[in-house]
């Protein structure tokens, strides 16, 4: 079941989903949220429905929650509260848009560091 620390969603709440499966979020995109062409982007864990905070930590506002088979574009990253995801323990926190994190543990950078620049 994909809830570890409080930063996914079980599975089971698929029901009705707010957002296209598969579709990529960022900011300063095109209309929805979808990235331009060209944009690197990285997937969330397959099966996890990820919400995304208004800061580094679980504790943080739930501002949206991602779609299945999201992808994302990391404007930044900092340092946060570490939390264990698929992809291991961290404790970086990207940024999606402004005010909008997602711990690293649960976004395939194929990196355990930074693979942006720092939030500042």
């Amino acid at each position: 079941m994909a809830t570890e620390e409080n930063n996914a969603l079980p599975r089971e709440v698929a029901g009705v989903a707010t957002a296209v499966a598969g579709a990529a979020v960022g900011s300063g995109g095109a209309a929805g949220g979808v990235v331009a062409a060209g944009e690197a982007t990285y997937p969330v864990a397959p099966g996890y429905r990820v919400n995304v905070r208004s800061g580094p930590t679980t504790t943080s506002p739930v501002v949206r929650v991602l779609a299945y088979n999201a992808r994302v574009r990391i404007r930044c990253q900092r340092r946060g509260q570490s939390v264990k995801g698929p992809y291991g323990t961290s404790s970086i926190w990207d940024s999606i848009a402004p005010g909008e994190y997602i711990s690293d543990a649960y976004v395939r950078t194929g990196s355990d560091g930074y693979v942006a620049p720092s939030c500042g």
